[in-house]
């Protein structure tokens, strides 16, 4: 399920990782180019209360081979049709769609097969760690597709990822018929909703997706923007690309992810989170008002700052899975997910919008107003999260 998820990925950052030379190409403002970032996780949102809640009816992996279809078919789509704004984020839309019926159908179908809170919440660590690596690979292999053959050939060459996915998840897993729910309608959330041990998880959660995804989507520019900035005093081309530094940083994340939630099982679920959504915050603010330092510094930052974002990712999401009610998994998922994604979905957007009102993507100061409407509501959760973190918590079984 892993290397399904992995595989699952190969387009999911190639309009992040080419942004900077097709914002130039198609003549768009910050704006433009954090909204069609931003329909991906629109497409993610719109489609997930639907196709997550459909595993509480349907065998996941058939939702999952229909959605890694539709992904690959977006970013087929992409290399072939694509010319500017309108329709790049049309086909945005789509692949968002598209593996929003790969994550967390493909966790529920793994978490399915599993017993026990422990391997569960393990298993929900690794699966969802190894988001982080798949947007590393994504980011590489884009990179150097389009360096060398055109930024179309990175879009059709990683459409063939999902159709992989799609492909080892059927042959991988059993078959699995989930019991009816009977009397809820597919689309019906006020039992997730009401369900107090799963709330603070699920809002995190969309803090954690709007501060991550955020970052993620405006990293390679703002790397691109600090190097400009070195060279332009005289320094020599820098020799890590801002594709590498970005990808390298999102290689830390698996890592931290998974040992964030191992401290969670034996410390404190609340107590982890909260104590990495305020490191996290902090650097996230702070982070885009040190453009001027040199580049391997700020690199060095990048990466710690990665690693704290992602600290909290495994235990968030395990919260949810092991806390659900198993007859309405799928529908605690959409909630989860579609919350997660859709902050993820404004995120890019407002981050855009202030780069623009504070004197665009040339004006140092204007990155760091941005990067603070990332990490501020992470400092706000870390306060709430708190207030509920258990003294002496015991051990996750």
């Amino acid at each position: 399920m892993c290397g399904a998820h992995v595989a699952s990925m190969t387009g999911f950052s190639t309009y992040v990782t080419l942004l900077p030379g097709l914002q130039d190409e198609w003549g768009m403002n910050n704006s433009q180019a954090g909204f069609i970032s931003g329909m991906f996780f629109a497409g993610y949102m719109a489609a997930v209360p639907v196709l997550a809640s459909l595993t509480d009816r349907i065998d996941a992996r058939r939702i999952y081979l229909a959605s890694s279809l539709v992904a690959a078919a977006a970013l087929a789509g992409f290399a072939l049709f694509v010319e500017g704004v309108k329709s790049a984020a049309l086909l945005q839309l789509a692949a968002g769609a598209g593996i929003a019926g790969t994550y967390m159908p493909g966790l529920r179908a793994l978490t399915d097969n599993l017993e026990g809170t422990k391997a569960q919440s393990r298993a929900v660590a690794f699966y969802t760690a190894v988001f982080g690596l798949g947007t590393s690979l994504s980011i590489l292999v884009s990179g150097a597709i389009a360096e060398s053959m055109g930024w179309r050939w990175a879009f059709a060459l990683g459409s063939a990822g999902p159709v992989v996915a799609g492909l080892m998840v059927m042959r991988g897993l059993p078959p699995r018929r989930p019991e009816p729910s009977h009397g809820l309608h597919v689309l019906d959330f006020r039992p997730v909703l009401a369900n107090r041990e799963v709330r603070p998880y699920i809002f995190g959660y969309a803090v954690h997706c709007w501060e991550l995804f955020g970052s993620r989507s405006w990293l390679v520019a703002f790397v691109v923007f600090a190097q400009g900035l070195e060279i332009a005093g005289g320094a020599a081309s820098p020799a890590w690309s801002a594709v590498t530094i970005a990808a390298v940083a999102n290689l830390f994340g698996p890592a931290a992810s998974i040992y964030g939630n191992e401290l969670a099982m034996r410390h404190g679920r609340e107590r982890l989170i909260w104590k990495a959504m305020l490191a996290s915050g902090v650097l996230t603010c702070a982070l885009g008002f040190v453009s001027f330092l040199p580049v391997y510094a700020l690199a060095g930052l990048i990466m710690l700052h990665m690693c704290l974002i992602m600290g909290d990712s495994s235990a968030l999401t395990a919260g949810v899975v092991t806390r659900a009610n198993e007859r309405i998994r799928g529908a605690t998922m959409a909630v989860h997910s579609m919350l997660g994604f859709g902050a993820g979905f404004v995120a890019p957007l407002v981050f855009g919008v202030v780069l623009d009102l504070a004197g665009g993507k040339a004006n140092p100061a204007a990155w760091g107003f941005a990067f603070v409407t990332l990490g501020a509501g992470a400092i706000l959760m870390a306060g709430l999260m708190r207030a509920r973190a258990r003294p002496g918590a015991a051990p996750e079984s």
